[in-house]
């Protein structure tokens, strides 16, 4: 009687019963390990989170410990299947055994669709596909910055128009790996306020050993017209390794050249228009116009028009036996010691003329 009760007692205690979770995370497992390409394996797994969607591939160049050299390039994606986990996290499908784009080494490989990523591997040998050995595993490098990052260079006469705004990212980094770092190739973003990141692609050209560190420029260019607070950010192999902002003036120059079209453009056209009303318009007898033209016809008419001349016509000469030009003030007529300009004969003022003879009466 003691035991039963004791027994009721430890259960009531413990609570209800939940289901126990597999501690080693998720496994896949096949009905066979040798299969020919056109058959097919059963692929069975077990710990993976319940209702999950899987994606199931046969991958070359592939095994458990490394995983799969090249990611989804190297399997057979056309021949894929997907699945899905029960409440339990378990699942079992039937797999078509197709030839991997390279050679074996093959696995099957498992992993998730949606949600945190899982994956897992089991070595599955193709039958009748090349086995070639796998690339020597190399040491990454590491890149850390090891000083302030900063942009040098400064605007031109072109920037102030509306060139494209450029600078110079520089900074010291450091290889705290156990593998050299050649050429290694940086993402440089551009964010304009709080919009998203505009990436390109720079590569440094050279090699960082492990341990030595070197001095990194790269450039960083704006569209153009580009102005306002921007923030140029740097990443490699996925993590960011320096931020900085970049404030970029107005280009007035746009602005100044937009002024003065608003202003030269209505004027010449203002020019344009009258012109073109002044000489379609008509005249009116008498007005500023007509006025105008007959003042210029009047100066026309009173210059003296030269007289034509035949090929070989000379001149007339002046006659020398012509009387000489008479001095201002000399006269032949006038008697010494007279006035200049006045004939020393006595002036007859009698009306008759002095060819009309003169009739004497008798004494």
């Amino acid at each position: 009687m003691v035991l039963p009760a004791l027994a009721a007692l430890l259960l009531a205690l413990a609570g209800p019963a939940v289901p126990v979770r597999a501690a080693h995370g998720p496994a896949v497992r096949l009905s066979a390990s040798q299969a020919g390409t056109g058959g097919s394996v059963t692929v069975s797994g077990t710990g993976w989170r319940p209702g999950t969607l899987l994606m199931m591939l046969v991958c070359g160049r592939a095994t458990p410990a490394r995983g799969v050299i090249g990611g989804t390039n190297s399997c057979a994606n056309g021949d894929g299947r997907a699945v899905t986990t029960d409440a339990d996290g378990r699942f079992s499908r039937r797999l078509p055994v197709a030839e991997p784009p390279v050679p074996c080494p093959c696995v099957v490989h498992v992993a998730t669709v949606t949600g945190a990523r899982a994956e897992a591997d089991t070595v599955l040998q193709v039958a009748g596909h090349p086995v070639a050995p796998l690339p020597a595993e190399r040491s990454a490098g590491r890149l850390v910055v090891l000083s302030d990052t900063r942009l040098t260079g400064s605007g031109s006469l072109l920037t102030w128009f509306g060139a494209p705004p450029s600078r110079t990212l520089v900074l010291t980094v450091g290889n705290t790996g156990a593998g050299a770092i050649e050429n290694p190739v940086f993402r440089v973003g551009t964010a304009h306020g709080v919009f998203a990141p505009e990436w390109d692609e720079r590569q440094w050209h050279g090699t960082l050993a492990p341990g030595k560190k070197a001095q990194i420029t790269l450039p960083v260019e704006l569209s153009a017209g580009a102005h306002g607070d921007y923030t140029v950010t740097l990443r490699y192999a996925g993590r960011l390794l320096a931020e900085q902002p970049w404030g970029v003036g107005r280009p007035w120059g746009v602005t100044l050249f937009w002024i003065l079209l608003c202003l030269v453009v209505p004027a010449a056209l203002f020019r344009i228009g009258m012109a073109v009303v002044d000489r379609v318009r008509p005249r009116r007898p008498g007005g500023p116009g007509h006025r105008r033209r007959l003042s210029r016809a009047a100066a026309l008419a009173r210059l003296p028009l030269p007289r034509p001349r035949t090929a070989g016509s000379r001149a007339p000469a002046a006659d020398p036996a012509g009387p000489p030009p008479a001095l201002p003030w000399f006269t032949p007529d006038s008697a010494p010691g007279a006035p200049a300009g006045r004939s020393s004969a006595p002036h007859d003022d009698s009306p008759t003329s002095p060819t009309t003879p003169t009739t004497k009466g008798p004494t």
